[in-house]
């Protein structure tokens, strides 16, 4: 059966790679976003309407994070929204070990719509498509948290994951935890681009208020300097979140991706080989 899919964020590092499995698999997409037409902004909830209408089922990321205040209400008025407007179904995308992001799963939960939860850690996708990247090109990563082990998850794994539990119904009421198959400390995530590249790279602890005062000194929004101050201090902080999953497997049937594999797999790209920024 194939079903209309409104992808939320679907330009982003999960949403853009959930709406071209989706695609070739035979479904009806809609990627929504600030610049698309309907245009969906979280931060105008009379944008929401035109988004949902005529979707069955619908991916949903909350931007930038669902700890960020101001989350629960909008993903509640989301869902009162969607139920309406007569979808069956909702797919959200979660952080693993996220108190506040619980938070938002339970409003979902108790929606009236069916939904599968998919909690992710932290993004391999970090180091080549997000915050972490121009420390790779100018060759030192500076980062709190050097003691952290974290099972990096891909992104393509992700999507993966997603596009099966949204049209798979057998994961109705289900949360799906994705993670990599193993767990490495961000300097040795460093060490394995720089081997894989060819280039090097060093990997500079620092405390967390000394990373946040950078932010902060580089202009970044006060809400971001706080959302990376929790997901440092309260997600990479407490090694209960940072448990290996292998619902990646049982779910897709193969193994999750190593960041091994990430790397070469990135390396084709050339995103690494950009000119360098000096600061």
């Amino acid at each position: 059966m194939k079903h209309k899919i409104l992808v939320i964020g679907g330009t982003g590092k999960t949403g853009s790679r959930v709406a071209e499995n989706l695609s070739q698999l035979g479904h009806d997409v809609r990627i929504a976003g600030r610049k698309t037409n309907p245009a969906f902004d979280w931060e105008n909830p009379n944008s929401f309407d035109a988004a949902l209408k005529d979707i069955d089922r619908a991916y949903i990321v909350y931007y930038p994070d669902l700890a960020v205040p101001g989350s629960r209400d909008a993903i509640r008025t989301l869902t009162d929204k969607a139920l309406k407007a007569g979808l069956d179904k909702v797919v959200l995308l979660s952080g693993k070990g996220e108190k506040e992001a619980e938070a938002c799963e339970q409003i979902v939960a108790e929606s009236g719509l069916n939904y599968t939860t998919v909690r992710a850690s932290w993004f391999n996708q970090n180091f080549s498509e997000g915050a972490f990247l121009e420390f790779i090109l100018n060759g030192k990563v500076t980062l709190p948290m050097p003691d952290a082990e974290i099972p990096f998850v891909d992104a393509d794994d992700i999507a993966e994951v997603v596009a099966k539990v949204l049209v798979d119904d057998s994961y109705n009421g289900k949360t799906v935890t994705v993670t990599g198959p193993r767990k490495i400390t961000f300097r040795e995530a460093v060490e394995t681009i720089a081997a894989g590249i060819g280039k090097e790279i060093h990997y500079q602890p620092i405390s967390i208020e000394k990373f946040k005062d950078g932010m902060k000194a580089a202009g970044l929004p006060d809400s971001y300097v706080w959302l990376f101050g929790y997901l440092f201090e309260e997600v990479l902080g407490n090694p209960d979140n940072q448990e290996v999953s292998h619902d990646v497997q049982k779910v897709l049937g193969r193994e999750a991706t190593d960041f091994r594999d990430y790397v070469a797999k990135t390396m084709e790209t050339g995103v690494w080989n950009q000119e360098v920024h000096n600061y």
